[in-house]
C-alpha cells in the first residue's frame, strides 16, 4: 500500500479506501460482526488507513461496528463518515444538508464511532435547497470546535461545489478537501465537469462503486474467462442499464483479465490508477476473499494497448461545450492559428 495526500491538504491517506456499507446485516444483506472485523483487520494489515462509512449505513450499525474495531488505535486511522440521509419517517428535519441535520448527525456519529473527532466529514448527497453559505459555515463551525478535521462533498453538481469552495475561500472558512463520486469504466460522465473541477480546485477524488455494483468483477458473466454472453434478466434485476456499451465493457475487461491471468475486478480497479489525476477507489467486500482480490490490483500495471482498448470500449461523448471547443476551426480561431506555439502556465 502506498499513500497520497488528500487533495491540497496535508492529510495522508492510503491509495485505497475501505468502504464499510457492508458492515452489519440490518438491511437484509451484508456481513456479520466477526467477518466484518476480519475484513477490517485484513485491510489494515495490507497498510490501509482510510475507512469510509455513513450515519445511514445499515441503520447506524456500520458506524457502531467500526467504532468497536478501531478501539486502541484510532489515532492511526483516517476515519470518514457522512451526513444528509435518514430513514423514511415524519420528521422533515431528520435529513438534508442544513445546519440542524448536520449538528444532530455529527453527534450521533461521534457516539457510535466512540471517538472525539472525525477526520473527514462528507456531505452525503446534495439536497438542492439548503443555502450554500449555511452548509459551508456549519462545516467551518465543526472544524473550529474540533469535531471534524476536514470536510468533503459527495453526489453534488460541479457548479455548486465550485461555488461553495469559492465562497469558503473568500470568507476564510474551511473548504472541501475531497470529492466522492461514482466512477468506473461504466460510469465515466464525471469526466465532463466534476473531475476537471476537482483538478482545478485541488480536491482529492474518491470513487464509489468502482466495480459498477459488481458488474466489472465479472460475476454476472456466464463465461467469466472470456467475457461471454450476459444474462439479460440479471442486468435488469441489478439496476444497471442494459445496453451494448455496458455489455461490451464487461466483456473487454473479462477478456483482458483472461489474457493476463488476473481477475476482472483487478483490471477494472487498475484502470482507475491510470487516470490523469489520482483517484482513490472505495472498495467494499462481504467476504475476505473479495477484499484480498481487490487489494491484489495494486501491483497490476496495464499496458498502453490494454488502456487504449478499455478507453475505446468505455468512451463517452463529452457534449457541449467540450466537443465544440475541441473543433479544429474553433481551436484555430480562438488561438489565432498559434495554439501549438502558446505554452500554458
Amino acid at each position: 500500500m502506498r499513500y497520497r495526500l488528500l487533495g491540497n491538504s496535508g492529510l495522508r491517506v492510503s491509495e485505497m479506501c475501505l468502504g464499510t456499507m457492508t458492515f452489519g446485516e440490518d438491511w437484509g444483506w451484508g456481513t456479520e460482526k466477526n467477518d466484518s472485523r476480519k475484513i477490517y483487520e485484513a485491510f489494515r494489515d495490507a497498510g490501509g488507513n482510510f475507512f469510509d462509512t455513513a450515519n445511514f449505513y445499515t441503520n447506524g450499525t456500520s458506524e457502531t461496528l467500526l467504532g468497536e474495531f478501531i478501539t486502541g488505535h484510532r489515532e492511526s486511522l483516517v476515519l470518514a463518515t457522512k451526513y444528509s440521509n435518514a430513514p423514511p419517517g415524519t420528521d422533515p428535519n431528520a435529513a438534508g444538508n442544513h445546519r440542524k441535520s448536520m449538528m444532530q448527525a455529527v453527534e450521533g456519529s461521534l457516539r457510535r464511532l466512540k471517538t472525539d473527532y472525525i477526520d473527514l466529514y462528507w456531505l452525503h448527497i446534495w439536497d438542492s435547497i439548503t443555502p450554500v453559505d449555511e452548509v459551508m459555515r456549519s462545516f467551518d463551525d465543526l472544524t473550529r470546535q474540533g469535531k471534524i478535521l476536514y470536510a468533503g462533498v459527495s453526489n453534488a453538481p460541479a457548479w455548486w461545489i465550485a461555488r461553495a469552495n469559492t465562497l469558503a475561500e473568500l470568507r476564510g472558512w474551511n473548504r472541501f478537501a475531497g470529492l466522492q463520486v461514482e466512477y468506473s469504466l461504466i460510469e465515466r460522465t464525471v469526466e465532463r465537469e466534476l473531475l476537471p473541477m476537482s483538478k482545478a480546485l485541488g480536491l482529492g477524488v474518491t470513487a464509489w462503486s468502482p466495480l459498477a455494483g459488481g458488474w466489472l468483477s465479472g460475476k454476472y458473466s456466464e463465461d467469466r474467462k472470456t467475457g461471454g454472453r450476459l444474462d439479460e434478466q440479471q442486468w435488469r434485476d441489478n439496476a444497471l442499464e442494459v445496453n451494448e456499451r455496458s455489455k461490451a465493457i464487461v466483456a473487454e475487461v473479462a477478456t483482458i483479465a483472461h489474457e493476463i491471468g488476473r481477475s476482472s475486478a483487478q483490471v477494472a480497479l487498475a484502470w482507475l490508477r491510470h487516470r490523469d489525476m489520482p483517484v482513490t477507489p472505495i472498495i467494499g467486500a462481504r467476504k475476505i476473499e473479495q477484499l484480498k482480490d481487490n487489494l491484489s490490483s495494486l501491483d497490476l500495471n496495464l499496458t498502453a494497448d490494454q488502456r487504449e482498448r478499455l478507453a475505446t470500449v468505455s468512451s463517452i461523448q463529452m457534449g457541449f461545450p467540450h466537443d465544440f471547443l475541441n473543433k479544429e476551426l474553433v481551436q484555430a480561431s480562438s488561438f489565432g492559428g498559434l495554439k501549438g506555439s502558446i505554452d500554458s502556465l
